[in-house]
């Protein structure tokens, strides 16, 4: 049986989080907890230890990726208002009428 027709599970980080505290605070074994949630207890392992080591930074994720569409927008909307200055200079020097520019 071929992997193609699997897709690979993605988990939120409050989900993520939820499963860590389970197993650190809550007392529960990680063999529990994965069964529980239907994961693998070698997934739950590696987050635990991605938070042991980053904290509150860990599983941003989708973080990431916002930040870059919120600087994305901000670029696309700072190289249109260069085209409008541009095209602003563009009608403003050009010569009028009696040979005068504005």
């Amino acid at each position: 049986m071929g992997e193609e027709g699997l897709k690979k599970k993605r988990f939120d980080r409050e989900f993520k989080v939820s499963a860590v505290k389970m197993v650190t605070q809550e007392g529960h074994t990680a063999a529990e907890v994965a069964r529980s949630l239907g994961i693998h207890q070698n997934q739950l392992y590696n987050w635990k230890k991605k938070y042991s080591i980053e904290g509150d930074k860990a599983f941003v994720g989708k973080g990431h990726l916002t930040e870059i569409v919120s600087l994305r927008r901000k670029l696309r909307n700072a190289e249109i208002e260069i085209e409008i200055l541009k095209k602003a200079v563009g009608i403003f020097s050009k010569p009028t009428e009696n040979g005068l520019s504005s």
